[in-house]
């Protein structure tokens, strides 16, 4: 048994959501958890599959229709939305916000601090009619 976890790798944290979100991205429409499964090559159990759709629906990143008995699921959210998300839950856990967001801008390369000047921008001009 010690022999095949050798060579399991352990997949980093939001990796499976991140699998999953693109597998959904990639339907044509609202897609089952075993279409879900098959894309992903059937190395996850069903119920794995199930289990991260669940987390990604409490995280508003999918939604869920009944069909029948079972549910389609369709992503409401790209790759870039489900990063926000973790980076919002981060944020949100932290006592000081203003300490963390001022570590965070500081720790930030010259191209992203302008980026993230454009954007600000943007989103201030909104509200201005």
């Amino acid at each position: 048994m010690a022999e095949q976890r050798e060579g399991a790798r352990r997949r980093g944290q939001g990796e499976l959501e991140a699998l999953v979100l693109a597998a959904l991205r990639e339907a044509d429409g609202p897609a089952t958890a075993g279409w879900v499964q098959e894309r992903l090559g059937g190395g996850l159990a069903y119920t794995t599959v199930i289990t991260i759709l669940t987390r990604l629906l409490a995280k508003g990143v999918v939604t869920r229709e009944r069909t029948g008995r079972s549910f389609t699921w369709t992503s409401a959210s790209d790759q870039a939305g489900l990063a926000a998300h973790r980076m919002r839950r981060v944020l949100d856990a932290e006592s000081d916000r203003e300490a963390v967001l001022a570590s965070f801008v500081t720790g930030l390369g010259p191209d992203d601090e302008r980026l993230l000047r454009e954007l600000l921008g943007q989103s201030g001009d909104e509200g201005e009619d």
